[in-house]
């Protein structure tokens, strides 16, 4: 499964530089210069990154073989991805990566299915998008009062919801 960590914006200057908006708790480790970063559309990459510094809180990054600001702009959009695979685990047992619960199993802590995670959303707080069979996509604030378990190897997590909310 691959993950978003990047989203390319508009170019930067007239010598190929882009903006990025980060995704990801580690843009250090994930934007090194001469580091291959996949794309999607997959055929826009891989990219290697050339260059890159922050410039008023903003990321900018020069690829290899983009030099003037029409090639930057013909990358707009651009998502930057890794391999779910190359993304170490926490050692906090109570944080999660948006894969590991996307594809889980929802249950309430009566044993009731309610569905199945399609998404985590990050408004402000993290919300996960519930599939439910027959009826609209419930979200559900992931807060500990709300999902009391996340078991990722039974495939599944528990939800006390309060009334209303599913």
């Amino acid at each position: 499964m691959q993950l978003v960590v990047g989203r390319i914006g508009r170019p930067h200057g007239v010598r190929g530089e882009v903006t990025v908006e980060v995704l990801t708790d580690e843009p250090e480790r994930r934007f090194v210069v001469g580091t291959s970063i996949a794309t999607d559309p997959a055929d826009r990459g891989p990219l290697v990154v050339a260059g890159r510094r922050w410039h008023k809180d903003i990321l900018l990054i020069a690829f290899d073989g983009v030099t003037d600001r029409d090639e930057a702009e013909e990358l707009r959009g651009t998502m930057l991805v890794i391999d779910s695979a190359d993304v170490e685990p926490s050692d906090d047992p109570d944080e999660f990566h948006d894969h590991q619960l996307i594809g889980l199993a929802v249950e309430t802590v009566a044993g009731d299915p309610v569905g199945e995670v399609t998404d985590v959303l990050h408004h402000g707080q993290d919300l996960l998008v519930v599939r439910r069979k027959g009826a609209d996509e419930a979200l559900i604030p992931f807060v500990k009062a709300l999902v009391p378990e996340v078991d990722l190897e039974g495939g599944r997590l528990i939800v006390d919801p309060p009334e209303g909310l599913l």
